[in-house]
């Protein structure tokens, strides 16, 4: 049986990569092969590239930017996606092609065409069964990267960028939400974890469902 590809998207903050855990955690509990993945950094030569990209104190041009992720990305498709899909497993991943659309595109200003191109190159042509869109205002996201940073977290690259910045992200995000509603489901996380935990489950577990990778009584 082949397996499924689902991708978690949203600004920084907004609360995905916690909710990848906590769903990951689960649905192996349900008896799911899940494999839990991120971009960049889903591979040992993305995390090289992921710590690098990242590192506030980096200047990185944003022509490098883009073709460093679609780096990483070609790695993680041909490396780890592809083969986890065709053992029929259902694969996970923070962050996919949606992101560079969204931060690279609309973010850095780079043209959608080439953006489009770069895409398709890196992916091969995999698109993702399943989108989730994690939203939340740039304030409330900014409110908890900043709390993240008081921490035990340094802020990244992308932490540090101006409101503007991820205001423009969050727009595209949601434009291809609404372009796209099929693949992708937004989910409002300005509310507790809890909260956004549950209706993840809600949307996963009737998706996985109808691809018969859950018994339809879990």
């Amino acid at each position: 049986m082949a397996g499924t590809f689902i991708t978690f998207e949203g600004i920084d903050g907004s609360g995905k990569s916690t909710q990848l855990r906590l769903v990951g955690e689960y649905l192996k509990e349900l008896g799911c092969d899940v494999l839990t993945t991120r971009e960049p950094g889903g591979t040992s030569f993305g995390i090289r590239l992921r710590a690098a990209l990242l590192d506030a104190r980096e200047e990185v041009d944003p022509l490098a930017e883009l073709l460093v992720y679609a780096a990483d990305r070609a790695q993680h498709v041909r490396r780890v996606l592809r083969p986890a899909l065709e053992q029929g497993r259902v694969v996970i991943s923070d962050r996919y092609a949606d992101a560079t659309a969204a931060y690279q595109g609309a973010g850095r200003g780079f043209d959608q065409q080439l953006i489009s191109q770069i895409i398709r190159l890196a992916t091969e042509g995999l698109v993702p069964d399943l989108t989730v869109l994690f939203d939340v205002p740039v304030e409330e996201s900014t409110n908890r990267t900043n709390r993240r940073s008081n921490t035990k977290n340094k802020p990244d690259r992308l932490d540090i960028e101006h409101a503007d910045f991820h205001q423009r992200v969050r727009a595209a995000y949601l434009d291809i939400a609404t372009m796209e509603p099929d693949r992708v489901k937004v989910i409002d996380t300005s509310g507790p974890v809890e909260a956004t935990q549950a209706r993840l489950r809600e949307i996963l577990l009737q998706f996985l469902k109808e691809r018969g990778l859950l018994q339809a009584d879990v």
